[in-house]
């Protein structure tokens, strides 16, 4: 091949790949921003891969803690919707102006387990003074969310402190910076012990439920949803009422949420 041809042949693959990047671009600007706390990721990527949802348009999802995806909205990230895991970070949102007036509802409600390494035989029922610190052994650490910010952490430092056993395991957390790392860590054996919500638990095999803490020991876990104004279209509405509709509630419950109605 001569010289000339391959410089040819250079610049069209260039502009082949320029194109395709320009292309990838433009179908990832008209798609609709969902900001969702992780511990969705399963479920809601089950949703979106439905034909309903498909028919009502592209749809980008960014999974992160609630804490740090309310704090992107509220400067402006161009979210279309937000679900957050929690309603304090959804208070937040909508403090700063940027909800959608009348679009907030509760989506789910969810339960609070704690787990162990599929493999593992440990049987400690959950109780007012409960020996978790004990079943740690000696240099095992206690996989949780962040407790100060992220809503798995907090739901699972209020089970603890309400149950009296918080002093015991306060300084040996492994605080992960969202539930869906807090369960990995016991799916790796990284830590003998975690605490997550129990959808992530029914989607990771690695892991076994040892137990599920009492409703009564921490707030209702409450997942809020609203569309926001900084993305608000047609296709973010539509979402909004299909996720409230009967299958995705269907599919939520088969990943362990429960749908609120």
């Amino acid at each position: 091949m001569s010289r000339a041809r391959r410089c040819t042949v250079r610049t069209l693959r260039i502009l082949l790949i320029l194109m395709l990047a320009f292309a990838s671009a433009q179908a990832a600007a008209s798609a609709t921003l969902v900001f969702a706390a992780a511990s969705l990721k399963p479920a809601l990527d089950t949703i979106l891969a439905t034909p309903q949802a498909r028919a009502i348009g592209e749809f980008s999802v960014s999974y992160a803690a609630s804490s740090q995806l309310a704090r992107q909205i509220v400067h402006d990230a161009p979210a279309a919707v937000f679900i957050s895991a929690d309603e304090d970070w959804m208070d937040a949102v909508e403090r700063s102006g940027r909800i959608v007036a009348g679009s907030r509802s509760d989506l789910l409600g969810n339960a609070l387990v704690l787990i162990s390494p599929a493999d593992s035989t440990l049987q400690l029922p959950i109780a007012p003074g409960f020996d978790l610190a004990g079943a740690l052994g000696e240099t095992g650490r206690l996989a949780i969310a962040e407790p100060g910010s992220v809503p798995a952490g907090k739901y699972a430092r209020a089970a603890l402190l309400s149950l009296g056993v918080w002093p015991g395991v306060e300084a040996r957390l492994v605080p992960a910076v969202h539930v869906r790392a807090a369960l990995n860590f016991v799916a790796r054996h990284e830590a003998p012990l975690g605490i997550v919500y129990r959808s992530d638990a029914l989607s990771e095999d690695s892991v076994r439920v040892v137990d599920t803490f009492p409703a009564s020991s921490h707030p209702p876990v409450v997942y809020p949803i609203a569309l926001i104004k900084a993305g608000d279209n047609e296709a973010a509405r539509q979402l909004l009422v299909l996720l409230h509709g009967p299958e995705a509630g269907r599919i939520f419950r088969s990943f362990g949420f429960d749908p609120r109605e």
